[in-house]
């Protein structure tokens, strides 16, 4: 009888406890409650951030690979872990939440080693943006003698590559590209970069400069009548450099220009984009590549 009554006492005890906590177990109860609203919450801003950041990733990614030319960040490594021993040993030991707090942290280490990651391919884009800036208004890209102020609107130009010596009349290489322009129409610098030569001839280019634009680029600009700069000073894209001439040894007055890299002469034809249309710019190819008679040699 006695053991019927203490059976039926601890299940009365079970029962009152499962269906009327105690006041305390109310407050844990409610505690774990809001901690589940908390995680769950915490879990979708961890998820939102990341798909923000992947979004990040992904565009900075195509600007490197098709504005730069910039390898993106390695897969391997935006997606990787950290190695070695295992920094969330202490919170595995928590009897109820281990796994919780593992998950939870192991998404926050993901999150911040991949802002660090981005923060330091923003750097390196910030960098390569201004480098590339610097060379685009380095590398030669217009004439050295404004459009409006050439004869014949360029209808005379004698272009880079073969063409007829003007005294023995045999064909010869013509390194640069001939602008007929009036005596004394201004010479400009067809990009910034240095003066590293100032030399006045008898003979061959007369007055002329060169100057070094960086990044293996070099310009000529012969048969000058004056000369505005001097060795050593610093030139921007279309600051004027001199004057149009007949000087060394020349037939008529007009800029010789010549554009090399790495010393290796280039046509000039492709390095004068400067307000011209696609069709322009073709016409202007045409005329250079016509096989007339130079103006130096």
């Amino acid at each position: 009888m006695i053991s019927v009554m203490g059976i039926t006492s601890v299940i009365l005890v079970l029962l009152v406890h499962s269906y009327f906590p105690s006041p305390k177990e109310k407050i844990l109860q409610k505690e774990i409650e809001n901690m589940e609203v908390h995680y769950s919450s915490v879990t979708d801003q961890l998820q939102s951030l990341s798909k923000v950041l992947s979004n990040l990733q992904e565009r900075d990614a195509n600007v490197h690979r098709m504005l730069l030319g910039m390898e993106p960040i390695d897969e391997g490594v935006w997606n990787g872990g950290v190695g070695g021993h295992d920094k969330y040993e202490r919170l595995r030991n928590n009897k109820h939440a281990g796994k919780l707090l593992v998950e939870t942290q192991q998404k926050i280490d993901k999150l911040e080693r991949q802002l660090f990651l981005q923060s330091k391919s923003l750097d390196e884009l910030v960098t390569s943006s201004k480098e590339n800036e610097d060379k685009l208004a380095s590398i030669p890209s217009i004439k050295p003698v404004r459009e409006d102020k050439l004869k014949k609107n360029v209808k005379l130009l004698s272009g880079f590559g073969m063409r007829i010596h003007p005294v023995h009349k045999i064909r010869k290489m013509h390194a640069g590209i001939d602008f007929t322009a009036p005596h004394g129409t201004a010479i400009q610098a067809t990009g910034k970069g240095k003066v590293i030569s100032v030399k006045q001839r008898k003979r061959g280019y007369g007055r002329h400069v060169i100057i070094d634009h960086g990044y293996g680029y070099k310009t000529l600009y012969a048969h000058m009548s004056e000369i505005h700069v001097k060795e050593g000073q610093k030139i921007s894209k279309g600051q004027q450099l001199g004057t149009v001439g007949s000087t060394g040894t020349s037939t008529a007055p007009h800029c010789h220009y010549e554009v090399r890299h790495h010393d290796k002469a280039l046509n000039p034809i492709d390095y004068v984009l400067d307000g011209l249309t696609p069709s322009e710019y073709q016409e202007l190819v045409r005329l250079a590549s016509i096989p007339n008679q130079m103006l130096d040699y």
